[in-house]
């Protein structure tokens, strides 16, 4: 089957549309604020470094309510959600509301909220911290681990959630 290149006038929209072609995970990035309280953000921007030291890199939008928080958090958890999660991922991405009203979690490292039944949970040490643009990008040094392996992702694609299809090799 031959691909149906389609030119597009270069801007911001064009940019975002093509980036929506490239399929993500969804994670819910968690912290604590300089007085304890917890907060979080739902984030897609995602993705590994190294694995020695073990790095992962996410990044949040300089506009974010949250970006200050974050960027004084000494450290952070990373979630990765189930295929199931997707009202969590909103609940998560919305502005103004306090995201931990009615939400179950537990302290990790460093007091950073916990939230379980995640896919995984990478608890980081924030590492360093650089210039993305319009957005912060951090790096995270994973000091603590747990993962569900059985566990089916949640997928963004296209502006809209996914769930993972099983693929036969050819």
């Amino acid at each position: 089957m031959q691909p149906r290149w389609t030119d597009m006038e270069f801007d911001s929209r064009s940019f975002r549309d093509a980036l929506g072609l490239f399929v993500t995970g969804v994670t819910i990035i968690t912290a604590r604020t300089e007085k304890g309280d917890p907060f979080g953000v739902t984030a897609n921007s995602f993705n590994s470094v190294s694995m020695d030291p073990p790095l992962i890199l996410w990044s949040l939008s300089r506009s974010s309510r949250n970006v200050e928080a974050f960027r004084k958090a000494e450290h952070f958890c990373v979630h990765i959600l189930r295929e199931d999660q997707s009202d969590l991922s909103r609940h998560f991405s919305r502005s103004n509301v306090d995201k931990f009203e009615g939400i179950e979690f537990e302290p990790g490292e460093g007091g950073v909220p916990i939230l379980p039944h995640s896919a995984a949970r990478l608890e980081c040490r924030t590492y360093a911290q650089h210039d993305g643009g319009d957005h912060i990008i951090f790096l995270g040094e994973v000091i603590r681990i747990s993962a569900d392996h059985d566990a089916r992702p949640l997928l963004f694609h296209g502006g809209r959630y996914a769930v993972l299809s099983d693929t036969v090799d050819n």
